[in-house]
């Protein structure tokens, strides 16, 4: 009985070495890291973005704010900022970068403005030339649903000029 109990334990324990790693996947700074330098790399001139911890900090406090309400509010600090939320557990860091991402056929870089009435300010922001460094955080809001936020440095998206 001994030996069936432990090797039980012994099963649980590499189960949980396989699964434990997939759970937090896509929401590790890796992941923002990598999704927002795949976007910057498709663009000329426009080079990786680093990870910062301040900013990491100041977006963990603005979502742990969000939580009671999830909503799409600014929180109009010195960085820039994209933000999103979503329902379900599809809403990873990973998934909320490349929400931003897929506005990118909605920029025309020839007259530096969103086309067909589409957003495209978070594409921008994500590949915003003098943005170097990023700190993003992700919570889970009283009503299930996920906020996702990015801030970056130096802010990004000033009217009148191009992103990179």
């Amino acid at each position: 009985m001994a030996l069936f109990k432990a090797s039980n334990v012994l099963i649980c324990f590499i189960i949980l070495a396989f699964v434990l790693p997939y759970c937090h996947a896509q929401n590790s700074q890796t992941d923002y890291l990598n999704t927002h330098n795949s976007a910057r790399s498709q663009v000329t001139g426009v080079s990786a973005i680093t990870w910062n911890t301040t900013l990491e900090n100041y977006a963990q406090t603005y979502a742990n704010q969000r939580i009671s309400d999830c909503n799409i509010v600014h929180s109009n600090g010195p960085n820039g900022e994209n933000i999103a939320k979503g329902s379900g557990s599809f809403m990873t860091g990973t998934a909320a970068v490349n929400l931003w991402v897929g506005e990118k056929p909605y920029y025309d870089y020839n007259s530096n403005s969103c086309t067909g009435g589409k957003e495209c300010r978070y594409y921008t922001q994500v590949v915003w030339k003098n943005s170097i460094q990023l700190g993003c955080a992700r919570v889970q809001c009283t009503n299930g649903w996920w906020f996702v936020t990015c801030n970056y440095n130096p802010p990004g998206n000033y009217i009148g000029q191009r992103p990179y």
